[in-house]
């Protein structure tokens, strides 16, 4: 500790240390480059799912090379001979650019919209799937006659617009978030100076972060989603700036009591480094616990968003304090800190100075009150719907969505997204019988054939992520699993969406326990108390019911449909971990004032010395996480939602409320069993 504390602060040490920060990060970056990413409808998926199966499988049929879009035509008063004769032209002109048989013109029972599926390519060389949709829907609208409606709907459609809807969308969240913490730090810092530094080293951290993603994207096998970067950019720079908050609030403390700030900087390196580190070495273990989730979207994220924590911790560590050394004093210009013998004795007369002494009066009345607003919030968990559909989870327009709604207007809810068996050949039509004979099945037919394998397509009767249409594939998987040597299974994208959801309960039930038993370890070695651990966490794991409730009742407000299946465990871990950093940042430092104060006492002024920059960092967490509605994903403005509100509750109820009522009422008895239950409460 002291070896670092004088590498970071030295005359010449600390400029070393900020030249070898340059100079890694620019081979960093030039090495790394840029990651690629996948959107795999099954890729996310283990490999012993059923849907997952059926995915590798179709790669064996001709219809697996094809990615199937459908042109939806209608016209509300029924559809005119003009029309009729325009969608054949369509048809016909579709055939020269497909990578398949285009099918026949299928009209509605009432005359109001025709179908045509148009076969797309997939892994075409040079292939763009989202130029080939644009293209194919460029061809649509051409000549179309006035009054009908034409829209491309289907998988291809819906990647397409997934892809376009986070193009340039991950710049926008970047720039929305450098400019959020460049506010938020001028706002806290009054200084037209002092910010620049943190953030520039922030903005550097996140830079090498996202090209150390990058090489594991190419080199390890890491499946990054387009979301995946903007999740890892949101938590380098909420968790780097909050580690920035704390050292430089230590600092401008100890300049309080030092002449040379150099040992002012040791002196606020040895006391902020542990907090720092516990924290950083929470999140990421707790990250990485992601690694046991059989969705490999959720891995990724874990992985990920690890390494840039990681990353963001070393520059705060090592590059933050170094460059604040190097810059003096006049840093911190108007408002720069002066020696004084009495220190910074001012914060015992500082408004969280009086917070703690109220708290430290009436303990009960203000645990009980805390309880019970946590308890309020949680109560709008009761109903909640758990999984949004395909027409559910855009936040922003998308004629794939669109054209599913015109789709199931006039053919049956299912026609949409069918749900697709693959079997033995020779066991095919028992399969489509067996198929046939499903309760909540609208129709099914022969598909394509390859070697063994045969292709049945099936078109449920409900809409597509419904309850119904869930209920419909597990009946069609005990069916046709039923059938002698038919070795079937059922995949598509609503085989494949239930099964996700599946997963995504699986691992909320894995990885949960798995992330508290982390962050209670990480306590336990870091504070020596039982006690204070079980109670931090149990702090913490009430304010992410809280938060989850209060979302939901904020989600119904915005009209949303429900909670995306992966938000609770995204929600928990970033919650949890993130959370009880700023139960770190103050016990640590009541642990440090207990011995001279007393438990009571050590953690009024723990209150006072760190009230101010916990709130600080905890309102400019919460902002950097409501950034996510940027992107055009609900899932992401449902963990931007549900997060912020969590930190906002840990910082200003938790935090400042709970903890220390919970300390005060146990005395000594929180550090037990470490020396200082022994102590003076």
């Amino acid at each position: 500790m002291d070896v670092l504390a004088r590498w970071v602060s030295g005359r010449i040490s600390a400029w070393i240390v900020l030249a070898v920060a340059v100079v890694t990060s620019v081979l960093v970056v030039g090495i790394g480059g840029s990651a690629d990413t996948v959107q795999d409808e099954a890729g996310g998926l283990p490999r012993t799912a059923d849907s997952a199966q059926v995915a590798e499988l179709r790669k064996q049929l001709p219809s697996g090379r094809e990615n199937p879009a459908l042109v939806v035509y209608r016209r509300d008063g029924g559809l005119t001979p003009a029309d009729r004769a325009a969608i054949d032209a369509d048809r016909t002109a579709f055939a020269a650019t497909a990578a398949g048989e285009v099918s026949p013109v299928i009209p509605s029972e009432d005359g109001t919209t025709a179908l045509v599926t148009v076969p797309l390519p997939v892994d075409a060389a040079g292939a763009d799937p989202v130029d080939a949709v644009a293209a194919l829907r460029a061809q649509t609208r051409d000549g179309l006659p006035a009054g009908l409606v034409a829209q491309v709907t289907g998988g291809a459609a819906f990647g397409a617009d997934i892809a376009s809807s986070f193009e340039g969308a991950n710049v926008s969240l970047l720039l929305v978030t450098v400019i959020v913490v460049a506010v938020l730090l001028i706002v806290t810092y009054r200084s037209p100076v002092l910010w620049l530094v943190p953030l520039a080293v922030v903005g550097t951290a996140d830079v090498v972060a996202n090209s150390v993603i990058a090489l594991l994207s190419r080199y390890a096998g890491l499946d990054v989603g387009p979301s995946t970067i903007g999740i890892a950019d949101v938590l380098v720079f909420g968790a780097g700036t909050n580690y920035a908050l704390l050292l430089i609030a230590r600092y401008r403390e100890e300049l309080h009591r030092h002449a040379d700030r150099r040992e002012a900087l040791r002196a606020a390196w040895r006391g902020a480094s542990p907090a720092v580190a516990a924290s950083a070495a929470t999140v990421v273990l707790s990250l990485l616990m992601l690694g046991f989730a059989d969705l490999q979207g959720t891995r990724a994220i874990g992985y990920a968003s690890a390494a840039g924590i990681g990353i963001a911790a070393l520059f705060g560590l090592l590059v933050l304090p170094a460059a604040l050394v190097v810059c003096g004093r006049g840093l911190f210009w108007p408002f720069v800190p002066r020696y004084s013998e009495a220190g910074d004795a001012g914060r015992a007369r500082g408004a969280w100075y009086r917070v703690g002494r109220f708290v430290a009066g009436r303990p009960r009345t203000v645990a009980a009150a805390a309880v019970a607003l946590l308890a309020l919030l949680a109560v709008g968990l009761t109903g909640t719907q758990l999984g949004l559909s395909r027409a559910e989870s855009f936040r922003v327009q998308a004629e794939s969505i669109d054209g599913l709604e015109t789709l199931g207007r006039a053919f049956p809810a299912g026609a949409a997204d069918p749900v697709v068996v693959i079997s033995t050949a020779g066991a095919a039509d028992a399969v489509r019988a067996a198929a046939e004979g499903t309760p909540g099945v609208a129709a099914a037919r022969p598909g394509s054939r390859g070697g063994d394998r045969a292709e049945t397509v099936v078109t449920l009767e409900a809409s597509p992520d419904t309850p119904e249409s869930y209920s419909a594939v597990r009946a069609l998987r005990e069916r046709v699993a039923a059938v002698p040597g038919g070795e079937a299974l059922v995949g598509g994208e609503v085989a494949t969406n239930l099964d996700t959801r599946d997963a995504a309960a699986r691992d909320l039930r894995v990885v949960v326990p798995l992330v508290l038993a982390v962050v209670v370890l990480v306590l336990l070695v870091l504070l020596r108390s039982v006690v204070a651990a079980i109670a931090l966490v149990l702090t913490v794991v009430g304010t992410y019911f809280a938060a989850l409730g209060a979302g939901v009742l904020a989600f119904d407000v915005f009209g949303f449909a429900g909670l995306d299946v992966q938000v609770p465990l995204l929600a928990f871990i970033f919650l949890v971990a993130l959370g009880v950093d700023y139960n770190i940042f103050l016990a640590t430092r009541a642990r440090e004032e207990t011995p001279e104060r007393g438990t009571r006492e050590g953690m009024v002024v723990a209150l006072a010395a760190t009230g101010g920059v916990i709130t600080s960092a905890g309102i400019l967490l919460a902002a950097v996480f409501a950034v996510l509605g940027v992107l055009p994903l609900i899932t992401l403005t449902e963990i931007g939602v549900i997060v912020g509100l969590g930190v906002l509750l840990d910082t200003l109820v938790v935090r400042t409320l709970l903890v220390p009522a919970i300390a005060t009422l146990l005395g000594r008895r929180f550090w037990w069993p470490s020396r200082l239950d022994a102590d003076r409460a």
